[in-house]
C-alpha cells in the first residue's frame, strides 16, 4: 500500500517535470510524455481504489 503511494506520487511529480520541462523549453515532446505518465498513473490509480472500493463492500 505504502509502495503504491510513493509509486503514484512519484510517477504525478515526473509528469509535473515534464510540464515544466515544456513550459521552459517549448518543446511538444515533454508534453506529449507529460500527459502519457499522467493518464497512466490516473489509470492505475483509479484501478487501486476500486479494488479497494471492492474489498470494503465484499
Amino acid at each position: 500500500m505504502l509502495l503504491f503511494r510513493f509509486a503514484v506520487f512519484f510517477l504525478l511529480l515526473a509528469a509535473g517535470v515534464c510540464f515544466a520541462f515544456y513550459i521552459g523549453t517549448g518543446q511538444q515532446r515533454y508534453r506529449t510524455w507529460g500527459i502519457k505518465i499522467l493518464k497512466w498513473t490516473l489509470i492505475a490509480a483509479l484501478g487501486f481504489f476500486g479494488v479497494l472500493i471492492l474489498e470494503r463492500i465484499l
